[in-house]
């Protein structure tokens, strides 16, 4: 998801409530109150704290991962407005965002995004973004098969849409691994420092998933 859904203006949109509704109301999601903990074998998916700011402002503001995002927040404070607006949206049932952290460890390592492309959450896009100093130590695969898992499971997304600019061989090549589908080459798509990009679009549906489903296993919910 290299065009982040999150701006900086958003801060000021309303809480949406989460009291229950009364008996013949809609049923909600568990998720919308609350994510849960998804342990794998090498990382832990968790809901954003306020003091993760810190970390994810080292971890996600480096050149070699920002240059291909949209610009993060600039500030720890601005992290911790991205963090409410996170929860406000998760609140609204409209978007979910996970910190990563090792297993031996409780700092926020970088982010595990889904984001509604419609109503019903039927159709969705995912993103992520890992400090640097973690590519090529397994944290990207383990982290995905967790996110993954929750998106077509918990969530029911049918299709999983992620966009990659053409430029980005890492990201696109952690696509290809772990089986997404490329679609087509979204032409400047992508605006990025005062450039517009090419993005490739992958996908994976559901029905993708029950094969590297049985071959990674499922994770563990606490």
């Amino acid at each position: 998801m290299e065009k982040m859904p999150y701006q900086p203006d958003a801060d000021a949109e309303p809480v949406v409530s989460t009291v229950p509704v009364v008996d013949g109301g809609p049923v909600i999601a568990a998720w919308r109150y609350g994510l849960p903990a998804l342990a794998g074998a090498v990382v832990t998916l968790r809901e954003l704290r306020r003091s993760d700011a810190p970390a994810l402002f080292a971890a996600l503001t480096a050149q070699d991962v920002s240059r291909f995002i949209s610009p993060p927040p600039t500030t720890v404070d601005g992290f911790e407005r991205f963090i409410a607006w996170a929860r406000r949206q998760r609140d609204a049932g409209r978007y979910v965002c996970f910190a990563v952290v090792l297993k031996q460890s409780d700092d926020a390592i970088g982010l595990f995004q889904i984001r509604a492309l419609d109503a019903d959450f039927g159709v969705g896009e995912w993103g992520f973004a890992i400090a640097s100093e973690f590519w090529g130590t397994g944290v990207f695969v383990d982290g995905a098969k967790l996110a993954l898992d929750f998106a077509f499971t918990t969530i029911g997304v049918h299709r999983l849409e992620a966009r990659s600019a053409t430029a980005n061989g890492r990201g696109n090549g952690a696509l290809r691994k772990i089986g997404a589908t490329r679609e087509c080459l979204l032409r400047r798509s992508f605006l990025r420092n005062g450039e517009y990009l090419d993005q490739v679009l992958w996908t994976i549906l559901a029905g993708d998933r029950l094969f590297t489903k049985a071959t990674w296993g499922s994770p563990i919910i606490h």
